[in-house]
This record gives C-alpha cells, sequence and structure tokens, in this order.
C-alpha cells in the first residue's frame, strides 16, 4: 500500500481498533507516515454478514472522504 501511495494513488488501510497502532507504526516504516487509516471496529472475523456490512458502512463514508479530498 506504501509504494502505491508514494505514486500518488488514493490509498489507505482499514484498520480495527486494536491495530491502529500497528498501523500507524508501519506507515511511518515504510515512509508514508500520511497514510490513512480508515478505522472500524473489532473483531471482523466470525461476524455475520450483517454486522460485516454494518463495518462497511462505518467504512465507506470514509473511504468516499478521502477520494473527494485528493480530487480536489
Amino acid at each position: 500500500m506504501s509504494e502505491l501511495r508514494k505514486r500518488g494513488l488514493v490509498t489507505a488501510v482499514i484498520v480495527s481498533d486494536p491495530f491502529i497502532k500497528l498501523g500507524t507504526t508501519q506507515s511511518k516504516v515504510f515512509g508514508t507516515p500520511d497514510l490513512p487509516l480508515v478505522k472500524i471496529a473489532h473483531p471482523l472475523g466470525g461476524l455475520s454478514l450483517e454486522q460485516v456490512e454494518g463495518r462497511a458502512l462505518v467504512a465507506v463514508p470514509q473511504l468516499v472522504k478521502l477520494i473527494k479530498e485528493h480530487m480536489q
């Protein structure tokens, strides 16, 4: 993801709550400290389809906002 970001593409990483610190650290390690993290509730595994859709409903507006900001 960092390589795509360095090439100027709109990128983000979707992370659940316990992995926010790891995502932030890894983005710095790979040279893209500005890599957006789209945050969703934990866990993702073991959820019903409806619960996964709920996580998506949280992530999609964040992704749309990132795309719109990049287009301006």
